[in-house]
């Protein structure tokens, strides 16, 4: 080659890749030149001899092409991160998913609390952290602790997503397990990786002793709320127990919780404890110095320049239906009435008209329910129970039951509201993409809207009205019910549940409207429930109404007050800083 000029470019044989020529030097005869090397942008020296026109050089072939770009695409992420995962997740992270992974990695070992808003994907921060460490070579073994209503969709989340399989475990499962190996064996050595129910493992007596004598290399604890301490030495829950036992089973542990504080001081506390046992002196008094690092929360209006499409303002609509003249009798009742019997605690007459006040807020059916099963436990106790306790509560029975469908104000105003064809709630479950949720704390309340509420609004056919209440149902078949309520093939259009369906599970990508037939108690469980469907990934604006029964009898408008009190309270955090549980303590 002659004429070799800076700023040329040839073909290096020795780092098989275009180089440049930065200058030449004469040293005797012999002629040597700078090359700059930008695969590894660095400047190498070498003479003609290794180096050929680039018009002489072969054409490559797509692998080669494919495989060199991936070179570089390694190397220019590598300049300006260590982390892996996100360049080789099938996901593509979000850019707050991958702070916090980062941040999340910042500490060895990773333990954190990822308590994102709801629905900001918290399950795939969890699968991008998962696997980051298990191409760092830290995750050969992983246990998932989640609740029954999370197990298959937690599972299938990080397999399609991931490639991160997880063996799911029950307690007939483990048994299994138990029989297969010797006596002496602990069966949570014989799956590397594997998801169980927290109401599963949390069973002490059966497998205290095989948790306390197994390791894993990641542990992680979804919806860990609900593992929160909220009493102190015997008065411990089993899950609140269990958690602090698996918090020493690993050095990595990993907590998701959308809302992980409840208002207590100390239940908050006892998460930080379980992640740094050193973190907080006093659980009743401590700031964000002392848990600095150990938990990551943002809310959508924190990452709404990161999203290619904005979230969706949600609509608030608070219904209240004036109370019929056999409701009015039945508060009016419930208020003069009085008991005697407290079971031996003290507050126990004011705990249990508190109970039935909640339970007739309800429907009837979840009050008289309540009273039923109190009237059978006064007649169950050895020592006689006072007669005009069980006399008050027959003729509050008889009050309640005369409150049918028919008179029944609230029950009565949502038909009307979702069959008017000119109102704004107008609602026939003919459309595939506009499916309705209605949420209930009762399961009684449940089983009266499941067996009036399809026939009022014309669903003639069984397919087209799902149940999710939990009792006596498998993770599977709930999992079942929520996929089927995503596909646009599946018939069902109207889906009834309780509370087991308020957490974690996705429920957005067709329906965009909710109604909360009651009012939770809890600003806890209305961020849970409003999750389902206001969330990233959510097309329509979510549609959310509240139904309430309007009482003229100044004891029970007071307590309503108190439900219309907690609807503001949740919407004006959302609007102002985005976070509910600011109004918790």
């Amino acid at each position: 080659m002659e004429n070799i000029q800076p700023g040329m470019w040839l073909w290096s044989n020795e780092y098989a890749e275009p180089v440049q020529v930065i200058d030449t030097q004469q040293i005797w005869d012999a002629t040597t030149y700078r090359f700059w090397v930008p695969g590894t942008n660095t400047v190498a020296v070498g003479d003609l001899a290794t180096c050929t026109p680039l018009s002489g050089v072969l054409p490559l072939e797509k692998d080669e092409i494919t495989s060199r770009a991936a070179a570089g695409l390694i190397i220019d992420h590598l300049a300006k991160t260590s982390l892996l995962a996100p360049l080789f997740s099938p996901v593509t992270p979000l850019p707050h998913q991958i702070a916090a992974l980062a941040q999340a990695c910042s500490h060895d070992p990773v333990r954190s609390l990822l308590a994102d808003e709801v629905g900001l994907g918290k399950t795939i921060e969890c699968g991008v952290l998962l696997s980051e460490l298990i191409r760092r070579g830290r995750g050969k073994r992983i246990l998932v602790v989640a609740v029954k209503s999370m197990l298959t969709q937690f599972q299938k989340e990080l397999w399609s997503r991931f490639a991160i399989p997880l063996t799911r475990l029950d307690s007939i499962g483990i048994q299994r397990v138990r029989n297969r190996i010797p006596t002496n064996h602990n069966p949570f050595h014989y799956f590397d990786r594997a998801i169980i129910s927290v109401d599963t493992l949390k069973q002490d007596r059966e497998y205290g002793v095989y948790l306390e004598n197994a390791w894993w290399d990641i542990i992680v604890i979804d919806e860990a709320h609900n593992v929160a301490e909220r009493g102190q030495g015997a008065a411990l829950s089993q899950r609140a127990r269990l958690a602090r036992l698996l918090a020493s089973r690993s050095d990595t542990l990993i907590m998701l919780s959308a809302t992980p504080h409840d208002g207590r001081a100390r239940s908050f506390a006892s998460l930080m404890n379980m992640l740094d046992p050193t973190a907080i002196a006093n659980p009743e008094n401590y700031g964000p110095e002392d848990i600095k690092g150990l938990f990551i929360r943002r809310f959508k209006k924190d990452i709404k320049d990161q999203v290619r499409t904005a979230f969706k303002e949600r609509e608030i609509f608070k219904i209240a239906s004036p109370a019929t003249a056999a409701e009015e009798a039945a508060f009016d009742l419930l208020t003069r009435i009085t008991f005697t019997c407290s079971n031996g605690r003290t507050g126990g007459e004011h705990l249990f008209r508190t109970t039935l006040e909640k339970a007739l807020f309800s429907s009837p059916a979840a009050c008289l329910e309540t009273i039923e099963h109190r009237l059978e436990r006064l007649q169950a106790v050895k020592l006689a129970p006072d007669p005009a306790d069980i006399a008050g509560l027959e003729r509050l029975h008889r009050a309640v039951a005369k409150i049918t469908p028919e008179n029944f104000s609230k029950y009565r105003h949502l038909v009307a509201q979702l069959t008017d064809a000119s109102g704004p709630f107008f609602w026939n479950g003919k459309q595939k993409t506009d499916r309705l949720v209605i949420f209930t704390e009762r399961i009684a309340t449940l089983d009266f809207l499941a067996s009036h509420l399809p026939g009022a609004l014309g669903l003639s056919k069984k397919d087209q009205v799902a149940v999710m209440k939990g009792q006596n149902m498998g993770d599977r078949e709930l999992q079942e019910i929520v996929e089927n309520f995503g596909r646009e093939e599946s018939p069902i259009r109207l889906l009834l549940a309780t509370d087991v369906a308020s957490e974690g599970i996705n429920l957005h990508y067709l329906s965009h409207r909710m109604i909360h037939f009651d009012i939770p108690w809890s600003l806890m469980v209305f961020q849970q429930r409003n999750g389902r469907i206001d969330r990233y990934g959510q097309q329509e604006t979510p549609q959310i109404t509240y139904l309430m029964t309007a009482s003229e009898n100044p004891s029970i408008k007071g307590d309503m007050r108190i439900l219309e009190l907690l609807i503001d309270k949740d919407e004006e955090a959302v609007r102002s800083i985005g976070d509910p549980s600011a109004f918790m303590g």
